[in-house]
């Protein structure tokens, strides 16, 4: 696939270098062309730079990988460009100082990309750092990294499980773009726990 990341930050290094491994072509726009270009750069073959609007107008998807506070702004410069396609949404509302998650009450960041843009979006990605993305494949445990992701749009949907497939996990359907809040809400939550010295795992219960 032809994948458009907006972003050069960690997530956007993570996921960009396992696609591009996996033969997919990449264009990574960012508002800072410098930092766009070394991305790439990193990424390797398969990568390219460009500017937000090259990104945003770029192949079968588009990974929407910055920090919440630049989303608003990445999607003015972009956000007519998306209209009509797959938007992987991996945001989780993080700002700083400190660690808060600035969506907890109204709709997801997943909801406000679609209804500002008209994107088919899925949310994916959100739950896990970008230390796991980087492993090859990842693995919890010694088991296969299982990814929820939560979208409306068929096409878009099977867009994003492939695109989880090709990094060696396994995708798990988790509803419409209506649940795309709980896996910003389960995110919260986890990275809550892991910031207090706590593994969530340990919150849960184990398979009968």
């Amino acid at each position: 696939m032809r994948i458009g990341i907006l972003g050069s930050g960690h997530m956007a290094d993570a996921l960009g270098t396992q696609w591009a491994r996996a033969g997919h072509e990449v264009l990574v726009g960012a508002r800072d062309g410098d930092k766009a270009a070394r991305l790439a750069a990193r990424i390797g073959p398969g990568a390219r730079a460009g500017g937000l609007r090259d990104a945003a107008g770029f192949g079968d998807a588009v990974l929407l990988a910055v920090a919440y506070d630049g989303v608003k702004e990445v999607l003015g410069h972009a956000g007519d460009l998306l209209r009509g396609r797959t938007v992987i949404d991996c945001v989780n509302g993080i700002v700083h100082p400190g660690v808060t998650l600035a969506t907890g009450a109204g709709p997801s960041v997943a909801r406000q990309i679609a209804d500002a843009t008209g994107a088919h979006v899925v949310k994916a990605f959100n739950l896990c750092p970008d230390d796991l993305w980087r492993m090859t494949p990842p693995l919890v445990d010694g088991r296969p990294l299982t990814v929820p992701i939560c979208g409306d749009d068929t096409d878009a949907l099977a867009t994003v499980r492939t695109l989880t497939t090709d990094l060696g996990c396994v995708p798990a359907d988790a509803g419409g773009l209506d649940r795309a809040g709980v896996l910003e809400a389960t995110a919260a939550y986890v990275i809550g726990m892991y910031i207090g010295g706590v593994d969530p795992r340990s919150a849960l219960p184990s398979p009968m």
